[in-house]
C-alpha cells in the first residue's frame, strides 16, 4: 500500500511540474497595465501594484468583473481631474458590500495622467471609485492614494465633457465604453 501510494504521489508531482508552468505563466500575463476604452479612443493606465497592493487589486477586480463598463465620467472639473466609478445603474458587481480600503499614501505625485482613488474625508473610505490628473496637484501628494498612470491617451481624458466649475457635475456626461486587463507574454 505504501508502495502504491509513493508512486502515485510521485506521478502527482510529475503532472503537477507539467502542469504548474502554464499556470504561472497565465498569473504573469495578467499585467499591471489596463485600456479604457472610450468612444474617441483608448486610454492605456499603467499600475503601481507595488506602491498601493490593496487598491491596485481592488481596480483589477473591478475590471475583471467589468463594473466600470458603461461607467459614466461624472465628475469633470476642467483644469484638475476627471472622476468615474459612481454607478447610475445596477452593476453586475455589488460595490455597495465593498469593505473600504485604507490609505496607502506614496511618494507618486499628482502631475497630469495620475490616477488616485477618490474618498470622502476619512482617508480611509476609498472603494471603487478613481479619477485622473489634468494637471500638477500638490495638494493631494500623500493626501489621497496614488496608484496608476496614464501613459497613452491623456488627450482624450482632456476632451471628456465638463461639469460646473464648482464641483464638476456633469450633464451629459462621456462614459467608459470597457476596460480590461492587458494581457502580454512576460518572457
Amino acid at each position: 500500500m505504501n508502495r502504491r501510494l509513493f508512486i502515485g504521489g510521485c506521478l502527482g508531482l510529475c503532472a503537477g511540474a507539467a502542469v504548474l508552468p502554464t499556470a504561472l505563466s497565465w498569473l504573469s500575463i495578467q499585467g499591471d497595465i489596463i485600456e479604457m476604452e472610450l468612444d474617441s479612443g483608448t486610454v492605456t493606465i499603467q499600475l503601481f501594484s507595488d506602491l498601493a497592493p490593496n487598491h491596485v487589486d481592488r481596480i483589477k477586480t473591478l475590471v475583471q468583473s467589468k463594473f466600470y463598463d458603461g461607467m459614466p465620467f461624472s465628475r469633470v472639473i476642467d483644469g484638475f481631474m476627471a472622476q468615474t466609478g459612481d454607478p447610475v445603474k445596477s452593476t453586475r458587481f455589488d460595490h455597495i458590500t465593498l469593505p473600504k480600503l485604507a490609505a496607502e499614501f506614496n511618494h507618486l505625485p499628482f502631475e497630469r495622467g495620475t490616477i488616485g482613488m477618490a474618498r470622502s474625508r476619512n482617508p480611509h473610505s476609498a472603494c471603487h471609485q478613481f479619477f485622473i490628473t489634468s494637471t500638477r496637484a500638490n495638494f493631494l501628494d500623500n493626501n489621497y492614494t496614488a496608484f496608476g498612470k496614464v501613459t497613452r491617451g491623456m488627450d482624450l481624458i482632456e476632451q471628456l465633457r465638463r461639469g460646473d466649475a464648482e464641483i464638476g457635475t456633469v450633464v451629459n456626461p462621456d462614459v467608459i465604453k470597457r476596460m480590461r486587463l492587458v494581457t502580454t507574454e512576460v518572457v
